[in-house]
């Protein structure tokens, strides 16, 4: 297998989580290669792929709501955020597939955007200060709050102290709150709209309703686009008629129940009352 084809079907085998942190590493080292061997000035890339504050601005280059996020300040920025997405995105996957983790990082983004967007837009503050909005930090902050929200009493281990998954959320919202006037105005309130999207999905998702659904739909319909159309001969197909013993949608129905007697336990007592068993039936049926 050449190189090519090797690094391909390594890519196709990671996880929605590892696939978001790959793309972004090569990307921040791609635009720093580039600066540096064409001597280009720092903000080139930005003018091209940062979210601008002016609405004149957004609809000449209405992809810059997303591509923001994939574009950073420097090498903390970027180490910080991937470090958390790793370990939020690894939680959530326990509990969920990957088209999931991209409705919540993807629509993350873009609220973060919007939030960014609509707040340099109307408070009297923001009048005449020019700024971009980039790095994935509103994404990422959607993650870790949908988590908080959704299974709030798992227990974390910090060094020596023990806190649950809640703590962590309230400290995060009331540490951007309390930064917003002192520094990076722009980088806080995407937080925060990433995190107010992360709370909202989770606690619709809590009561049934997938309100994130349409976003799979799109991306779905986006793939397809691409995906090449090759002409096949016709092929009879013959159906396989199920055994009387066998019912598909009885065993459909018993797994669910399975998982949502698993998912009822998490958020009553926490990730860490599970059994090991429970908890590598929640792995496996995350990855499928």
């Amino acid at each position: 297998m050449s190189l090519g084809k090797d690094l391909r079907y390594r890519f196709t085998t990671w996880t929605a989580v590892e696939k978001i942190i790959s793309i972004t590493a090569v990307v921040f080292v791609l635009e720093n290669l580039l600066l540096f061997l064409f001597q280009l000035p720092e903000d080139f890339f930005n003018q091209w792929f940062a979210l601008p504050k002016l609405l004149s601005e957004l609809v000449v280059k209405p992809w810059t709501l997303l591509t923001y996020a994939f574009f950073h300040g420097g090498l903390m920025h970027i180490f910080w955020n991937m470090l958390l997405l790793y370990f939020a995105g690894r939680m959530f996957l326990n509990l969920f597939d990957g088209r999931r983790f991209l409705n919540v990082y993807f629509l993350g983004a873009l609220a973060g955007g919007f939030f960014f967007l609509l707040s340099y837009n109307l408070f009297p503050v923001f009048v005449g200060v020019n700024s971009v909005l980039i790095g994935a930090s509103a994404a990422v902050m959607a993650v870790l709050i949908f988590m908080c929200t959704y299974t709030p009493y798992q227990e974390l281990q910090f060094f020596f102290f023990r806190f649950k998954l809640w703590h962590l959320g309230v400290f995060l919202v009331l540490w951007d709150l309390l930064q917003l006037p002192m520094s990076n105005p722009g980088g806080r309130i995407a937080h925060l709209g990433g995190a107010l999207w992360g709370f909202i999905y989770a606690k619709q998702l809590l009561a049934g309703n997938d309100i994130a659904a349409w976003f799979s739909n799109v991306m779905d319909w986006i793939t397809n686009l691409f995906k090449p159309r090759s002409k096949r001969p016709f092929k009879k197909v013959y159906k396989n008629t199920p055994s009387p013993k066998s019912n598909p949608d009885r065993e459909r129905q018993m797994y669910q129940q399975k998982i949502d007697i698993i998912l009822d336990k998490i958020s009553k007592s926490g990730y860490e009352s599970l059994s090991k068993e429970e908890k590598d039936f929640l792995f496996r049926s995350g990855k499928e």
